[in-house]
Formats: structure tokens, sequence, C-alpha cells
């Protein structure tokens, strides 16, 4: 087989499993809420089929990419794709809501070696002139995946159940598997790489902690065991993982990296408006299909705008940033998106309604994320010299993630406290609940458009350090 045709397998490999990952997330999203009535679950039962993903992901992914480079990134990306499609199977014949938490949690490891792998793959695939054509067939097909991800789930729960959003994965799994085994070439790890299991262990002990004792916070009595001991545990692996760290001599976050000014302010931002996103695009399904009558399909498409938008305008965004710097459009892009948030319970109504409720917050919502995604990526790759790209590219990208986590897990407990125990449905339903929502993400999306402000330098150079 020509290097030609292996380039083409491989990119097609590397698209379906970061395909597959970025679906699961967003599919499942919009059919939490029919697995909430169909398993009888609470808000916290539903609040962990996510955030048990979302832990092992963002616990794993940097320690996944370092097993890619120490026993080959085809097998590490093979194993990811094959662990992730058992899990698949697991959580679509899940019985309980116990067996759903625990198997997407297998998931989430699954994905922490699966997407690191994916671009990977495409960098040593490649050459170096073709590279960027290829990588951007890459991005371009996994913004159609997460375009396409919310309808398509809700037209699965709508037309099956909702155990075929997890079933879909397993036919996707196959096919990266056997594409990996017949068509890839084989490669060999580039390096020993040292793997940073204390502080792994560590970041994933710390974040539980975290998540259980919001996501109990929610609904026992203050100064409960269940609240007090998990943050307990939480507080104590933090530390923990900062002790391990500092010492370690292969981090897999090393912390010398925040005395810039920069790099610190970048990753604040990223924090505070993944929260907020991630912590409105959870919620909103449910107020819209518990509360006003939308379908699983309708749900789905009422978000669309979101990610149409900043897959149409993130290369106009980018240029933008490439040109004035990254500081007024991570300034003018969540302050865009927390407008939205702020007219975000104008989203109640019919479905008939959509374009006169739904559609304005969502629509800013989704201008602001255009405008400051594609800048903060810049930022983010050229804090640091070339050799950490990698890096830093997964210390964002995990931030990002633990962004959503914890801010699904925190709103939880405004949702209960604003909703006034809303008669006849969950409180993650209320219009009230609602309301909540939008306050704190508003906030935190402000909040993202202040740190820009005053912490990011002006200008296109942030600093980078040789």
């Amino acid at each position: 087989m020509s290097d030609r045709a292996r380039g083409r397998w491989t990119l097609a490999a590397a698209i379906l499993g970061s395909a597959m990952a970025i679906l699961d997330g967003t599919v499942v999203t919009v059919a939490l809420p029919v697995i909430q009535q169909r398993l009888s679950t609470s808000l916290a039962g539903a609040q962990w089929v996510v955030e048990s993903y979302l832990l092992f992901l963002s616990g794993l992914l940097l320690v996944g990419g370092a097993l890619g480079d120490r026993f080959g990134r085809k097998r590490v990306f093979a194993a990811g794709a094959g662990l992730f499609g058992l899990a698949s199977g697991v959580c679509g014949g899940a019985p309980s809501i116990a067996v759903l938490v625990a198997a997407r949690a297998v998931q989430g490891v699954g994905a922490a070696l699966l997407v690191p792998g994916s671009l990977a793959l495409i960098t040593a695939v490649f050459p170096a002139s073709e590279r960027g054509r290829a990588i951007g067939t890459w991005s371009g097909a996994s913004a159609l995946a997460a375009a396409l991800g919310p309808v398509a789930g809700g037209f699965l729960v709508d037309r099956f159940s909702w155990r075929a959003v997890f079933f879909l994965n397993l036919p996707i799994a196959a096919t990266v598997i056997a594409i990996a085994v017949l068509r890839m070439p084989e490669d060999h790890p580039r390096k020993a790489s040292s793997l940073d299991a204390p502080g792994a262990v560590a970041a994933i002990f710390a974040l539980g902690g975290l998540v259980f004792a919001l996501i109990e916070a929610s609904r026992a009595a203050p100064g409960s065991a269940r609240v007090v001991v998990p943050a307990a545990i939480a507080a104590a692996a933090g530390v923990a993982f900062g002790f391990v760290e500092a010492r370690s001599a292969h981090p897999m976050l090393p912390l010398g990296l925040f005395r810039s000014r920069a790099f610190a302010a970048v990753n604040v931002v990223t924090l505070f408006l993944y929260a907020a996103l991630n912590a409105a695009v959870f919620f909103l399904p449910f107020n819209l299909i518990q509360s006003h009558g939308y379908s699983p399909t309708e749900a789905g498409a009422a978000i669309l705008p979101v990610v149409l938008l900043v897959a149409l305008l993130s290369r106009w965004a980018g240029r933008l940033g490439e040109r004035i710097g990254p500081k007024i459009p991570l300034m003018a892009g969540p302050a865009l998106a927390g407008a939205g948030f702020a007219i975000y319970p104008r989203t109640g109504g019919p479905p008939s309604a959509y374009f006169r409720t739904c559609l304005p917050p969502i629509a800013l919502l989704g201008l602001g994320m255009a405008i400051a995604v594609a800048p903060l990526t810049t930022a983010v790759m050229s804090l640091e010299p070339e050799r950490l790209a990698g890096v830093v590219s997964g210390i964002n990208n995990s931030i990002s993630r633990i962004g959503g986590m914890l801010a699904i897990a925190a709103f939880g407990i405004v949702v209960a406290a604003g909703s006034g125990g809303a008669p006849g449905r969950p409180p993650s339903a209320s219009d009230a609940g609602l309301r909540a929502i939008a306050v704190g993400s508003a906030g935190l999306a402000f909040a993202a458009a202040a740190v820009a402000g005053f912490l990011m330098p002006g200008g296109r150079n942030l600093g980078r350090r040789g």
C-alpha cells in the first residue's frame, strides 16, 4: 500500500475516532431527560451520567498522550476505540442508573486513550507539506460531528430509544479498529515517555471528591457527611496533587507554566467560559422537553445554532485574532455570550414560538462563542515554545472539560435553590431553575471577559518564552 493510501486511511480513522467521542458528548445531553425518566433517577443521577465520563476523560487525557508515546500511538488509539465501544455496549444495555454511570466512567477512560491519538497520528503520518490540509479536514469533520450530534441524538431517542444513542458507537468503534489493524502504518514509540501516574490518581480523587460533594450539596442537609467527607478527600488529594507535580521530573501539569500571567489568564478564561457554556447546554434540554413540550429532536435542534455559528465564523475569528491579537476577541466574545445567557430565560414557550423565544439568546451565545474560540486556541498555542505545544494544548483541553464538569455539578445547587420546589416537575425542568442557571452562566461569562481585559497583554505578542 502506498504512503498516500495509508495517510487517507489514517485520516479516516482519526476522524471517526474523534467524531465518536464528540458525538457521544453531544447526543447524550439531549437524551438525558428521557434517561432520567426511564431509569427513574434524580437530577443527581442524570448529572453523574455526564460527570463520570468527564471525570476520567479530563483526569487521564494527558496520560493518554504519554501512553501513546510510550507504547505506540496506533496501538493505544485502537485500544481506546475498543474500550470505548465495549463500554458503549454496556451503556446501551444498562438496566439501572448505577450500571450506566459506571460504564460511562469506562467510556471516559477509552476516550482519554482515543482523543490524543487522533491528531498525533495525523501529525506522524502526513508530511509537513500535506499536514495542514489533513488537519483542516479533521477539524472540519469534527465540527460537523458536533453540529449533527444534538439533532442525531434527538432523532434516535424519538424514533428508537435512548439506548440507541450508545449503540450507535458500536459500528463506528469496530470500523476504527479494523482500519487501525489492517490499513494504518506501524508506528513505534518515539521516546520512553514518563507517566505521571501518582499525579493522575491524585487529580481524579481531587476532582471526583469535589464533584461528589457539589452534587450531594444540592440534596443533603448542611454539614452532612455525604458532603463533608468527599470535600475533605478532594482537599487532601488536591494538596497531594500539587506536591507531586511540584516534585515530579515529568509532571502532567508543569506548575511553572502558570508563572506566566498570560498563560494563567488564558486558562482562567477557558475555565469560566466553558463552565458557563456546558452548564447552560446541560440544563436547557430538561427545560425544553419537560416544561415546554419539545421533542428530543426539537430540543437538539434548538441548540444547533451555537455549533453552526462557531463552525462558520471560527476561521474569520481566527484571522481577526491574528491581526489584532486575542485580547479584544476574548473580551468581546465572552461578553456577548454573557448577554445571551442574561436573556436565556426567554427560551420558554412551545416549539412553535422558537424563533421568537429560543433563537435570540441561543444565537447571541453562539456568536459570542464563535468570536472567542479560535482566538483562545491561537493564544494557547502561542504562549510557549513549540516543544511544549502538546503539553500546553493538553492542559487547556483538560481545563475546558473540567470547567464544564464542575459547573454541571455546582449548578445543581443553583437549580435546586432557584426552582422553589416547582410542583409537578423536577427542579431541572422548571423555568425558575433555568433563570438561576442563566444568572450563574452570565456571571461566569462576564468574569471571563473581565479576566481577559485585566490580565492579558494587548497586541499580538503574548510573551512566548524561549
